[in-house]
Parts: C-alpha cells; structure tokens; sequence
C-alpha cells in the first residue's frame, strides 16, 4: 500500500507506474484504492462508477477497470455534503458529520472487494488517501492505516520533496502514528525531486537514522506527468500549449470530469487556458468549454457570481463558440429544475438560455460507455455518459451525435452553440481529428492513446531506475 505523507504528494502516478513495472516484470497486477475523493469519475465495465486515477492505474495494469477497484467514491457536491458510491452504486448524500460516524460501515464491502481483486493477481498495488498524519481520522478509518490493518498489508510511506520539509513530513508522520500502525510501514520514498538527487543523500540517510525505515529511493520529477490524466483540480493550472486557437474552460467549484479536455492540451494548434476563480474568460477565446460538475445548479450560481455569464455572453455575440460537457450542456438551456433537491435544495434555476432546451433531474443516474457518431462530420466517436437528468426541447432536433440510433445533445441552429452528455469524447483521434477540422484547425498527427501509453512505459522505466523495485516488490508479503 502507497501511502502519502499529505494529499497530492503523487501517490496515484506512482501507483500507475508501479503496475506498469510490475506488469513488465510478467506479473499480475490490480490497482485498489479503498476511498477516493474525486468529481473526476470513469464508467466501468460492471457498468459502475470509480475514480478517474484508478481507471488510468487499471490501463497500467493492462485491465478494463471495475467496481472492486475504488469501492467507495465520494463525490463533493457542496462545502459540506457529498454523494457516496459504493462498489459503483450511489448510496445518496452524507453530510460530512455523518461520514465520520458511518463510515465504518464501508469496511465490509472495501475488504470484500479488495479480496476478489486478490484472487486474481499476483500483486494488488494499493492507493491511500490523504495522509495516516491525520490520526485525528484515524477511528473507523477505511482509507490509510484502518484498511492497512484489517487487510494485513504492508506500507510504503511517500513524501513530496517539491513542497519543502520532506524529512519532517516523514519524520513526523512516524512520530505521530500509534505503534502499531507504525509496525506496517516497510520503508518510506521521496517523491518530485527536482535536480540532482545526490544532492539529498545526508537528508535521506538522517530519514533512515531517525525512522528506521530503510527507503525505496529517491524519484526525480517525471517529466511527461502532463500526459497522463490528472484527478485533482489542484492540478488544474496555468495554460497548456501554444497554438494560435484559443479554447477557455472556467474552473468550476464542483467541476469534474475535467480530463475530458486533456487530448486537446497535446494538440499543437491549440492553446487551452482553465480559468480560476476571480478571473475573466478571455476576450480572444475561440472556443469556450462549459464543463462537467457534480452540482449543476450550484456551479451556475458560482459561474454567476464570478461574472462568467457576461463574458460568455459577449463571446457568443463576437461570434464565438461554445461547447457544454454534461452539466455545462444542462446550463446551456432556458431551464434546469431539481424538484426532488438531488443536487442540493429543491427548486429550479434559469440557465444561460444559449439553447432551446430544458433539464429535469431525476433519480435514475445514466451510467453507461457508449460508441457513437458524430452528427456534424460523421465522425465515430466512443466515450461514457454519467449524469442524472433528462434533456429536451426544440434544439435536440439537431443532435450533436447520435448513439445507437438514437440522437444525443443539441446544437444551435446557427452551429455555433453544442451542448452534449458524453465524456470522453476527443480522446478518440478519429472524432478529435474530425472536430478540429471542422474548425479549420490542422490537427496533429500524434494519436493520444500512443501518447498515454508511451508515458505509462516511460514512467515505469522511470521508477525501475530510481526506486529498488526488487526490495519494494519483495516488501508486498502479507503482515504476519
């Protein structure tokens, strides 16, 4: 087990790279994460719902991913609530004081499905979250050191280098933890070193001094981290690539899924700009990117109060376009009524009123992948629909896609307006290559998925030059 001595130290990556390696080693490798925290999600091939990282770990592992490998997913939907998914399926909403006390409940079904994932591999490489530091979580814990403990596996404790004060982040995390939780961790490794790792010798042998703990090795940053998918809006920063096309996508409080815009971050025609809080959609955007969320209502609120309508209002008359992903296509109607308040309070909330169109939410939640054509330029495309909701009014007559026979989305009559439920969508080359044409944009030559892969190799060639995989591998027995 990957554990961290804070959030966001790189515990996903490693643990991706890690199944890379070991599935080059001729092994059988499953990801695992007890609990995640993500809006960022993935349809499984179970036809449920875990998070984004754990879908990336499982294509390192050369798996289609499934329930049993994330199977609890919370999913914010406001400072205080969130909806919990367990083994794919929502249970409904937790207030964060509930959590605390329910959440011991989760352990049967973690253990459940970590142990099926366990009959059928050689290794199961698992993913805490946040920190086992936090030891004032630690009663019923099913993420750090509770789940360590009931499964009998062994710890890996990682600290992030890039943020300062690694030696205390380690050092303190063993100062902190009761003794027997101390008793899993087998070793600790430093993460996100940048420069010569020599230069860290003297502080990684004070570490093995003052833990006893012998460490794993020293990673330098991995330079092609910016290929593979990000879970976490934290990660979300400044602009990517350097193309004369513009496309701005607005920072949502709840936003998710926002890996659906990663394909287009490599295109060498295009410059993409995520736009914080407190700042302006830009004036030159070409193409602006309404993304999914978790609560549609509450981040069209938020998108108000930060002045973002206005501006896309005044990038629609300069005649520009806009493209709206899941909820970002809810917020495009006249119309979105939650009279159930399963995002949140019941009522009803106008929308931009950019398309002839209306959403209701509704209990039943769209969970499925789908293949699909692109209604425009007959392009196939494949992706995943997770939402509550229907959609309807006169500007579906002109569908974005059609699936199965069936049309999907909206568009304006003037096709400058899109709106459409599918994630996922330009990851497929053939769509991407399609879309960007029909902008008169020349696309790239490079097709994502080689991209992807290319950086899971290079980053398990990373880890096997840097880490003493021998010694990490062989620490994997069960706790006695």
């Amino acid at each position: 087990m990957i554990q961290g001595t804070g959030s966001n130290v790189g515990k996903s990556m490693l643990v991706a790279g890690l199944c890379r390696a070991a599935r080059a080693r001729g092994l059988s490798v499953a990801p695992f994460k007890p609990q995640n925290m993500s809006n960022n999600a993935a349809v499984t091939a179970d036809g449920g719902e875990i998070g984004r990282a754990q879908a990336l770990q499982a294509l390192a592992a050369g798996l289609d991913p499934v329930t049993d490998m994330n199977p609890v997913l919370i999913k914010p939907e406001s400072d205080t609530g969130a909806q919990i998914v367990v083994q794919g399926r929502a249970r409904g909403a937790w207030r964060a004081s509930d959590f605390t006390g329910e959440r011991a409940q989760l352990m049967a079904p973690v253990l459940e499905s970590f142990q099926r994932l366990a009959r059928g591999a050689d290794l199961v490489l698992v993913e805490g979250a946040g920190s086992p530091a936090e030891i004032n979580l630690r009663r019923g814990d099913i993420a750090n050191m509770g789940f360590a403990r009931a499964a009998g596996v062994p710890v890996v404790l990682v600290g992030d280098i890039d943020r300062g004060g690694v030696i205390a982040q380690i050092v303190g995390t063993q100062a902190v933890l009761d003794a027997e939780d101390a008793a899993t961790i087998r070793g600790f490794a430093i993460n996100k070193f940048r420069g010569d790792p020599r230069l860290f010798d003297d502080g990684y042998a004070a570490i093995e001094r003052a833990t006893g703990w012998p460490g794993f090795g020293v990673v330098p940053w991995f330079d092609l981290a910016h290929r593979l998918p990000a879970e976490d809006a934290v990660d979300l920063g400044a602009p990517s690539g350097g193309g004369a096309f513009h496309i701005a996508c607005p920072m949502l409080s709840r936003i998710a899924n926002f890996d659906d815009l990663d394909p287009l971050k490599l295109e060498p025609a295009i410059r993409l700009t995520m736009v914080p809080p407190g700042q302006p959609l830009p004036g030159d955007a070409d193409l602006v990117i309404l993304p999914g969320t978790k609560s549609t209502r509450g981040d069209l609120a938020f998108l108000r109060a930060q002045g973002w309508d206005v501006d896309l209002y005044a990038h629609v008359r300069r005649g520009g376009r806009v493209l709206g992903v899941c909820g970002g296509y809810q917020m495009l109607g006249r119309r979105i009524a939650d009279p159930e308040g399963l995002e949140g309070p019941p009522g009803e909330t106008e929308g931009l009123g950019l398309l002839e169109l209306e959403t209701r939410m509704a209990a039943d939640k769209t969970l499925t992948r789908v293949s699909a054509t692109h209604a425009a330029t007959g392009a196939p495309l494949r992706g995943y629909e997770i939402h509550i909701g229907r959609t309807e009014g006169p500007d579906r007559a002109r569908p974005f896609a059609h699936v199965a026979g069936r049309p999907e989305g909206a568009v304006s009559p003037d096709g400058r307006i899109a709106g459409t439920y599918l994630h996922g969508l330009f990851t497929g080359d053939a769509f991407r290559r399609a879309f960007l044409s029909g902008l008169g944009l020349a696309p790239g030559a490079q097709s994502y998925g080689a991209a992807v892969e290319a950086a899971l190799d290079g980053l398990a060639g990373h880890l096997e030059t840097h880490m003493d995989l021998d010694a990490l591998f062989a620490a994997a027995a069960p706790l006695p």
